[in-house]
């Protein structure tokens, strides 16, 4: 999910993260673009290549019989195979409802869940920081079915609530629960996880997620951001209506021709974890996992030799996807300023790089989140002008 008032903001600049061309240039690493991967996809472009031919997927229907109706089977399938294959979701007895990108899906949930309406707009919050595109979306058409409360660990009211849990969270990286209910005894709340980085890639598979509300994108899972395709794991079947009825009105649907790119990107990414007609070098989780653990070592190298700035480290947890102890590799930084009246993103604009402030967070201006999945030669102007802050930091753990 893709913050809308940063991209809009990058576009109205002109400031791309792909146009640097010198130490002059302003580094834009506030949106989450995810182009480390791909040299990845180049590489195997010969192998997910798909043709589409004029009379191809030309009608608004998919599957008439499917609650879904605009979900391609094939794409169904596939999804079901991918979670299958890395563990991180349980398929069974969930419906899937497809959406343009995780955003559009997070928008049919609060729709599925706040109507038919009530006296007062349902609250919904977020443990912060959180991610900063939920209260955009949530307040963006000022609807009086649902309205913005902030953090969920200050939330207090009583009545109907909607928590979203982003794990791993996004913009810090931690792994999240639900927190309304146990610290208030408030039972009347409704969740949402967003899974969008419960991939080998950034931390340890601890097990299928078995929740009745799921959000994954392809996004952050496989790279391709522009395709714009997310999808729900919906165990209610009325719920899984309503949101079907909330992109039948929105949009009639989602893009038959990027669900078909999605499938066949899928069909790689598991056939390349299966060995099928691969070698081990095709596993993209590996491949994304290798980028980011070096990226992070040498991060970790440059601010420990700075002065000005503090990184958290993560611990680690036995992956079942992988047999191994893995450490959270997160997509993102979440630098804090060592001096707390210092404004972290300010900071980073001295040294023209543009990240994600923490007021827009829930959080102190002490901090600010980098996105770590850029190309190379982004990530390495980026350590540049970090390096130039010469003198001592320190690392903090959680």
């Amino acid at each position: 999910m893709v913050s809308t008032k940063s991209l809009v903001a990058a576009t109205a600049n002109g400031t791309r993260t792909s146009s640097l061309s010198s130490s002059d240039s302003v580094l834009n690493l506030s949106l989450g673009d995810p182009m480390m991967f791909e040299p990845f996809w180049k590489k195997m472009s010969n192998k997910y290549n798909v043709t589409i031919g004029g009379g191809d997927l030309m009608s608004y229907f998919s599957d008439s019989n499917n609650v879904c109706w605009f979900l391609e089977p094939e794409l169904g399938t596939a999804i079901k195979r991918l979670h299958g294959v890395v563990g991180n979701a349980v398929t069974d007895d969930r419906y899937i409802v497809v959406g343009t990108g995780s955003s559009q899906l997070f928008q049919a949930l609060l729709y599925a869940f706040t109507t038919p309406s009530g006296p007062e707009p349902v609250s919904v919050v977020s443990s912060a920081p959180y991610y900063s595109a939920y209260a955009e979306v949530v307040g963006f058409l000022r609807s009086e079915l649902y309205k913005w409360e902030g953090d969920a660990c200050k939330f207090n009211k009583k009545g109907a609530y909607i928590e979203v849990v982003n794990s791993p969270n996004n913009p810090d990286g931690t792994l999240r629960e639900a927190v309304v209910m146990n610290r208030t005894g408030n039972g009347n709340g409704k969740l949402i996880y967003d899974f969008a980085y419960y991939w080998p890639q950034f931390t340890a598979i601890t097990g299928a997620a078995d929740y009745d509300n799921m959000l994954f994108t392809i996004s952050k899972c496989t790279g391709h951001a522009g395709s714009r395709i997310g999808w729900a794991l919906v165990k209610d079947k009325d719920i899984a209506k309503k949101m079907t009825e909330y992109i039948t009105i929105s949009s009639i649907g989602v893009s038959k021709e990027s669900q078909f790119r999605a499938t066949k990107i899928i069909e790689v990414v598991c056939n390349g974890i299966q060995n099928v007609g691969s070698d081990k070098s095709e596993n993209l989780f590996e491949y994304a996992r290798n980028i980011l653990s070096k990226r992070w070592q040498k991060l970790r190298e440059t601010i420990q030799n700075g002065e000005y700035l503090i990184l958290s480290e993560y611990p680690q947890e036995h992956c079942l996807f992988s047999g191994k102890p893995t450490e959270t590799l997160s997509a993102y930084a979440w630098l804090e300023s060592k001096d707390d009246t210092k404004d972290c993103n300010e900071f980073l604009r001295g040294l023209k790089i543009i990240g994600k402030g923490g007021k827009i967070c829930g959080t102190h201006h002490k901090f600010a989140r980098i996105n770590l999945m850029c190309r190379e030669k982004e990530f390495n102007q980026f350590i540049e002008r970090l390096s130039a802050t010469r003198g001592k930091g320190i690392i903090s753990g959680h």
